[in-house]
């Protein structure tokens, strides 16, 4: 083996013959009582697990935590209200259920930053350590899928509303996060074809 070759193997973060279809994905979302990483908190956390091209509804985690933070203009886009009757853990509590249903997945999410850095900060308060997961984030995934052309106008971000539009997908339970996971996992599905039809591409290649 020569040195390149020996390298460009070291670039790569899993074994060529694993595929993309039957790596188990954890797909996620965070409802929030706002954009702040230090003084905001965690509402709701929603997931799914993604494996071999299906969305696997009925192993789905859905947790909305106790809290004392509230912000009522944030609460009328999610609908989640400090009032709402329904069994909540402690966020501690509510952490260790979520850790314990990611295990190793790779994590997907759109704007993937705002999730895991919302997650790890509410970690880091519980004396807990951060997630060390591979990620991935549709809306850096869905940019290769675009043609690139000066006839074709890209934008910088491309918000869940843009791929459920450009796909087609119902958003009927838009901003809940069991909801918001649901779409984020058909938009990757989405992508993952379309990538496919452009060329060869394997799990490695996602992350590059």
């Amino acid at each position: 083996m020569s040195l390149f070759n020996f390298w460009k193997k070291e670039d790569d973060l899993f074994d060529e013959n694993i595929t993309i279809e039957e790596t188990r994905f954890v797909v996620l979302d965070t409802e929030t009582t706002g954009l702040d990483y230090e003084n905001d908190r965690i509402l709701c956390i929603g997931a799914l697990v993604l494996q071999n091209g299906v969305i696997s509804v009925q192993n789905s985690f859905e947790v909305y935590i106790e809290q004392d933070h509230y912000d009522k203009s944030t609460a009328q886009i999610h609908g989640i209200l400090k009032a709402f009757v329904i069994q909540r853990p402690t966020e501690r509590e509510a952490l260790e259920q979520f850790l314990a249903f990611l295990g190793d997945s790779i994590i997907i999410a759109h704007h993937t930053i705002f999730d895991v850095t919302m997650i790890n900060k509410a970690l880091e308060r519980n004396g807990l350590p951060e997630l060390t997961n591979k990620r991935l984030d549709t809306a850096i995934l869905y940019k290769k899928t675009l043609i690139k052309s000066h006839l074709f106008e890209r934008k910088d971000h491309y918000t869940l509303d843009d791929l459920a539009d450009k796909f087609d997908i119902s958003k009927k339970d838009r901003h809940t996060a069991l909801g918001d996971a649901y779409i984020t996992a058909i938009a990757f599905l989405k992508i993952v074809k379309k990538l496919k039809e452009k060329k060869h591409i394997n799990l490695n290649s996602l992350f590059k």
